[in-house]
């Protein structure tokens, strides 16, 4: 029985996912050979000895000491696509209320409240909120992955505009769920210069930190309009805010507010309502039970954020996996250890990510503890797990 903790409220959809046997879901469990999380802070956290892997239900997960967790051997997932298609409608909402100034409108539009003449205010006042549409407009897209894809998909297709696409690392399966209609580029300078409309769907990392600021500002087109529904660092905002009041930027819509952004003439912040809706929450939750499951019973390695990818599939048999540093001699070290109490491998896999590895070998019987024992006292290995 696998012992599941939940740190946030999270769709029962999780249990079509992991099944009626075999898992124990709790807020409270003590020992939890899994977490599935959401917004949740993991980073102050005490981890026990029994983790083997936390879920995000969600893309972003910089609420997860990932590199911590790496060094335990703990597995952590996220959830790619399973909220793409509530941000990228909420990307389109964007684009719309940032060029024809809806919000603006609407704020005044309720300070008329009580006066008399309503309707012939509105004519007279209405033509300082006019704004361009979207049809023939250029939208440059930073990121061409599972929402980058829809919302340049529903732009060309859709609204009839002129889509730029940068990705640099789109992935097959993507490329092939892009339309013709999109043209890619091969930079981000191009996009900038070019668009009228810019969106960022890039991760944040070190290198993608303010990858907007000064410079990448003053090549956009004056007056152009940004979008960010990724991250807030993702952008310089004292450069988004000098851009804004000089007039090199009409807008900038974001789904990640801060106290710098609130009530800064030319921003429209939204309350990370990205991935709010029941469907998203629902697809999220679902995707990172099935993970869980998967890793837990078979040691498959999907959508993970720090252990490369494996596909394993069922077994018969015994399957050890052990998780260790990308050095060269620990996967000898480690088959001389198995092959030392006479078990035969039968099957050997060993993937790698970066400085991290994840070695899989199936025998035709279970390994003593003493073995177990000696693997995990091995420099740089971090889990020992047999299944």
């Amino acid at each position: 029985m696998y012992s599941i903790k939940t740190l946030n409220k999270i769709s029962d959809c999780i249990f079509d996912a992991l099944g009626t046997e075999g898992f124990c879901v709790s807020a409270d469990a003590q020992e939890p050979d899994a977490v599935l999380v959401r917004s949740a802070d993991m980073h102050e956290m005490p981890v026990p000895q029994s983790l083997l892997a936390v879920a995000r239900a969600g893309a972003g997960y910089n609420n997860i000491p990932v590199a911590e967790y790496t060094k335990r051997g703990i597995c952590v997932f996220n959830t790619p696509g399973a909220n793409a298609n509530a941000v990228a409608e909420l990307v389109l909402f964007g684009m719309l209320v940032s060029g024809r100034r809806v919000v603006e409108g609407i704020e005044w539009l309720n300070t008329l409240k009580g006066q008399e003449g309503v309707a012939k205010l509105v004519e007279k006042g209405k033509s300082r909120f006019v704004g361009p549409e979207l049809r023939g407009k250029t939208l440059g897209v930073i990121g061409l992955g599972a929402i980058g894809i829809l919302v340049a998909n529903a732009a060309a297709q859709g609204l009839g505009m002129e889509v730029l696409g940068e990705d640099p690392f789109i992935s097959v399966q993507h490329a092939w769920s892009l339309s013709r209609a999109i043209k890619r580029v091969e930079s981000v300078e191009e996009i900038l210069a070019k668009s009228d409309y810019v969106t960022i769907h890039v991760p944040l990392s070190d290198k993608t930190r303010h990858m907007i600021g000064r410079q990448q500002l003053a090549m956009m087109k004056k007056g152009a309009h940004l979008l960010n529904f990724s991250r807030a660092e993702l952008v310089d905002g004292e450069a988004v805010r000098e851009a804004l009041a000089s007039g090199q930027l009409s807008t900038y819509v974001t789904d990640f507010p801060t106290d710098d952004m609130l009530g800064v003439q030319g921003v429209i912040c939204i309350p990370h309502l990205g991935a709010s809706t029941p469907e998203s929450e629902d697809n999220c939750a679902r995707m990172a039970a099935e993970q869980v499951r998967s890793y837990l019973e078979t040691g498959s390695i999907h959508n993970s954020v720090n252990l490369p990818e494996m596909q394993l599939g069922r077994f018969e048999g015994v399957r050890l996996q052990v998780i260790h540093a990308n050095a060269p001699g620990l996967v000898s070290q480690i088959s001389s250890i198995i092959s030392a109490e006479a078990v035969n491998i039968e099957n050997l896999t060993n993937k790698s990510r970066g400085d991290i590895a994840v070695t899989v070998l199936e025998t035709d019987k279970a390994l003593s503890q003493a073995s177990l024992d000696a693997l995990g006292q091995l420099p740089q290995v971090y889990r020992v797990r047999q299944l």
